[in-house]
């Protein structure tokens, strides 16, 4: 099934290629929706620019928006650069990451390394879903394919790996597509670190926003994301602002 809900030049046809219901993957005992769709070419960044702005999310080569019935939890997340000021605590664990940590970017890519280190962060937080443990072919299918410019923050703590963030870059954003880390160093903080990482290179590029996902009330996974301070919420299709009180 064809799908093009947009005439914008820079808003790519698509191909729906799922389309069914599935238990909720954040909420227990809630039925999701969630169609995915295929680009029928790789994204440009206006064209990513868009689709972020609408609330889509990406896996792998496919889209993704929420479609559940009955309810309306997902609210997809966004800061904006200029105005975002970390807390104390937020300076505090930047600071310290910034002089532990060595940062390498490039192409996502996949090792025996990080697929140990996946399914670690997986075990240890106890994230595993009825899936379970990822081999290197799922992991490139997850966090390697990709239909728009993608590309991998690598966090290394005296010579070892530690960290992975997937981000996509759009035409004023980028967004944060996925993260893991070693469970062992709980106390760097390294999701926040990542974040605030992030943010970092989005001041450096001139970007206007950072995405972070999909938050959802009442996931304790995703309660981190509200801590940054302010930051935008699309709630029934308008994008609100939640300032720092």
């Amino acid at each position: 099934m064809e799908s093009q809900s947009r005439t914008s030049a820079s808003y790519a046809r698509e191909w729906v290629v799922y389309d069914e219901y599935s238990p909720c993957p954040y909420l227990p005992g809630q039925i999701a929706r969630m169609p995915l769709r295929l680009p029928v070419r790789p994204l440009s960044r206006s064209a990513l620019a868009e689709r972020l702005e609408a609330g889509d999310r990406r896996q792998g080569p496919l889209l993704y928006r929420p479609r559940c019935p009955g309810c309306q939890a997902c609210q997809a997340i966004r800061l904006p650069v200029a105005e975002f000021r970390p807390n104390r605590t937020q300076r505090r664990i930047f600071r310290r990451g910034s002089a532990l940590l060595e940062t390498h970017i490039g192409p996502p890519r996949v090792d025996l390394e990080r697929v140990r280190l996946y399914n670690r962060h997986k075990i240890e937080r106890r994230l595993l879903t009825a899936d379970g443990l990822i081999d290197r072919q799922l992991y490139e299918e997850f966090l390697v394919d990709t239909c728009a410019e993608t590309f991998e923050l690598s966090y290394w703590l005296n010579g070892r790996l530690v960290g992975v963030a997937i981000t996509d870059r759009a035409e004023d954003s980028l967004s944060a597509v996925y993260c893991y880390y070693d469970p062992s160093l709980c106390r760097m903080s390294l999701g926040t670190y990542s974040v605030l990482k992030q943010l970092e290179l989005c001041r450096a590029w001139g970007l206007k926003y950072l995405y972070l996902g999909l938050y959802v009330e009442g996931c304790a996974t995703m309660a981190y994301k509200v801590r940054f301070l302010p930051h935008e919420r699309l709630i029934h299709g308008r994008w609100r602002r939640f300032p720092r009180t």
